[in-house]
């Protein structure tokens, strides 16, 4: 069964696209056969891996199309595991065009259906806004995975997130889960960091990974030389981080596979 993880947070700045690159990356480093699907008009995510000039057809025109094809859209990227399907700019009209249609909410999910047998992993890379593209993420989601900067007001907001979370599991999505909380620009240095550290484990306790994203350099340079942290600091602690992060979101999928087997055998 592929798993589709939709990192998702409506405040902007948080390491949400970072951490959709580097996990993406990591669960392919671990063989597990990866497809990143940029959903952010930003294209921040396209950009980390392709020049933009380069992409012809994107996500745009699989919400747009009356016979959506994923697959024309994926492009390969270095690793023979991972795979693209690149935004552009366009993205940021679907919210007018789509405004009223009854499918609206479907589109990705409809689209993913019959390729998900070619990935062992999904990972959706969302706008900072809970509109249209973010709803079709969640719909299509199996796993949500919220990143958190260890910053003040880093919980402000995330009730309307998980508002919205619990409207999407009341209807079209009833099987969506949240798979974790992460951390991100963590600075161990900073009593700010600390204590936010501690503030969001005493809300979301037992949702919160283990693994922490550090505030790293590294991580900010690599997109701008079309390289995962991997490729472009292998042994930098942005590295470590997302290989630790990969292995706690595989071991909480199976465990979340091996409890729902066992309530449906019920």
């Amino acid at each position: 069964m592929t798993s589709i993880l939709a990192i998702t947070n409506q405040k902007g700045g948080v390491g949400k696209t970072t951490t959709a690159i580097n996990l993406a990356a990591a669960l392919a480093l671990r063989k597990k056969k990866t497809l990143l699907i940029d959903l952010d008009p930003q294209s921040n995510a396209t950009i980390a891996f392709v020049d933009a000039s380069d992409v012809q057809i994107s996500m745009y025109d699989v919400f747009t199309s009356p016979s959506p094809d994923l697959n024309k859209v994926i492009k390969p990227t270095k690793d023979p595991n991972l795979f693209l399907a690149p935004a552009k700019l366009s993205l940021a009209r679907l919210e007018q065009q789509l405004a009223g249609a009854f499918d609206a909410p479907y589109k990705l999910k409809d689209s993913l259906a019959p390729i998900l047998k070619n990935y062992d992993y999904v990972v959706l890379d969302t706008p900072p806004a809970l509109g249209i593209l973010t709803v079709n993420a969640l719909v299509a989601s199996t796993h949500l995975i919220v990143p958190i900067q260890a910053a003040y007001f880093a919980i402000e907001g995330t009730d309307d997130l998980l508002e919205t979370y619990a409207r999407i599991r009341s209807r079209p999505n009833p099987d969506l889960k949240v798979l974790g909380v992460v951390i991100t620009l963590f600075d161990r240095r900073t009593n700010i960091s600390r204590d936010t550290h501690e503030q969001i484990r005493a809300v979301f306790g037992e949702a919160l990974f283990k693994t922490r994203i550090s505030k790293n350099v590294r991580l900010e340079e690599s997109p701008a030389y079309k390289e995962t942290i991997f490729s472009y600091a292998p042994k930098s602690p942005g590295a470590d981080e997302y290989k630790k992060l990969s292995q706690e979101v595989i071991q909480r999928v199976e465990a979340d596979r091996s409890a729902r087997h066992t309530q449906d055998a019920a």
